[in-house]
């Protein structure tokens, strides 16, 4: 599979990448819309990083005991049904007077929910395109979320300046009502790609499997960590600049954007394979600069310049459908999504923890420091392990 001309040939990609398309804008106006809202009643860095970032801390939940139904569960009907629970938990999140705690229940419950969404979705993208479309496939919905995420953060901060949140919320929630339509009629059904029934037993047992293998170990690694790090100082956008947060989310995303299409589409293969590690160490860098507050202007461009590095997480799965079978595809990305996005929620909490006792802006430096020296210690421990070249004896 060698264009997107190719992809969107393909039968069922086009409305699975529509429905998505819907999700992701529901996802940035209804997270942007928490966030805001939080803030204002609380007041608090802290708070307003957890309610947009929250249902990621839940992932470790879904990836200790749900995992194995991303594989064992039909693919069309458990992502009908994850659009409809995500509709019905942002609509309740818009109701009036809602206590503070119920805010955060319900975004518990989504995270859980959430939790098996990633594997069945990025498995069944594997299923339709197979392993030698996934990549050009992932690239194209990457750069989906990219410019879903600049239309919908623009959308919802230019609403929350004439609505309140929770007209945002109900907004949000009926996107994901067209997502779990969209699923519903534009898939097929499919039997579940693994036998047997999804348990808590059969997670473990999947997930020691695929963590016992080094290289996919430094990959997950390196897919969790240093990308968390750095959505942590993105979920300081609403305190660093509470009018503007919007702005700063748009540019972030179509830096991400820029990314995609250039590592997906642009690198060739043997160049891509040795990008993800100053991919990574330019997703953090420019948030170094925020140690001097910037305009917003200047914020602004650093965000855009630091998202590109998002592209590494391309290459990052690339490899890892290489180290990994067929038939766990689906866990194995699930692993990669939940592992990802509960290192997000930690960090997140970690940002918002530290730009309590400090600033927003020496938060972010510090969430960017770490970031870095996470990525040089896991390319490090890469090279440590790879194989050595033996020479070959020269004959006289």
């Amino acid at each position: 599979m060698r264009s997107y001309q190719d992809l969107f040939r393909t039968p069922e990609f086009t409305p699975f990448f529509l429905a998505s398309a819907a999700q992701t804008a529901a996802q940035t106006i209804g997270g942007l819309a928490l966030g805001t809202l939080v803030y204002r009643v609380t007041d608090s860095p802290l708070l307003s990083a957890v309610s947009m970032f929250g249902p990621q801390l839940a992932q470790v939940l879904g990836a200790t005991f749900l995992l194995s139904g991303a594989d064992r569960l039909p693919p069309r009907s458990t992502l009908t049904g994850i659009g409809l629970a995500f509709a019905a938990g942002t609509a309740l999140l818009a109701l009036p007077g809602l206590p503070i705690a119920a805010v955060f229940a319900l975004v518990l419950v989504q995270g859980l929910v959430a939790s098996l969404g990633g594997g069945v979705r990025w498995g069944l993208l594997n299923e339709i395109l197979s392993k030698d479309g996934y990549l050009l496939g992932r690239s194209v919905f990457n750069m989906l979320s990219g410019l879903m995420q600049i239309t919908g953060f623009a959308t919802g901060g230019v609403l929350l300046t004439v609505l309140s949140p929770q007209a945002c919320l109900l907004l949000a929630a009926a996107l994901y009502a067209t997502t779990a339509l969209g699923m519903r009629l534009g898939l097929t059904a499919r039997p579940p790609r693994s036998a047997g029934r999804p348990t808590v037993s059969a997670t473990w047992r999947t997930n020691v499997l695929l963590w016992s293998d080094r290289p996919r170990r430094l990959t997950y690694l390196g897919l969790w960590i240093p990308n968390g790090l750095v959505v942590g100082c993105e979920s300081l956008y609403v305190s660093y600049a509470p009018h503007a947060a919007g702005a700063l989310f748009a540019c972030g995303a179509l830096g991400m954007f820029a990314g995609d299409v250039t590592v997906g589409r642009l690198v060739p293969a043997t160049v891509r394979r040795r990008l993800a590690t100053p991919l990574l160490l330019l997703l953090a860098t420019p948030y170094l600069f925020f140690a001097l507050h910037p305009a917003l202007p200047v914020a602004a461009l650093a965000a855009a310049l630091a998202s590109v590095g998002f592209g590494a997480s391309l290459v990052q799965q690339e490899r890892l459908m290489r180290l990994t079978p067929d038939e766990l595809s689906g866990h194995a990305l699930g692993l990669h999504s939940s592992g990802m996005l509960t290192m997000q929620g930690v960090a997140a909490a970690l940002a918002g923890l530290l730009a309590q006792l400090t600033t927003p802006a020496r938060s972010m430096t510090l969430m960017a420091l770490a970031s870095i020296a996470v990525t040089l210690t896991l390319s490090a421990a890469a090279r440590r392990g790879a194989p050595q070249r033996v020479p070959v004896a020269q004959e006289s």
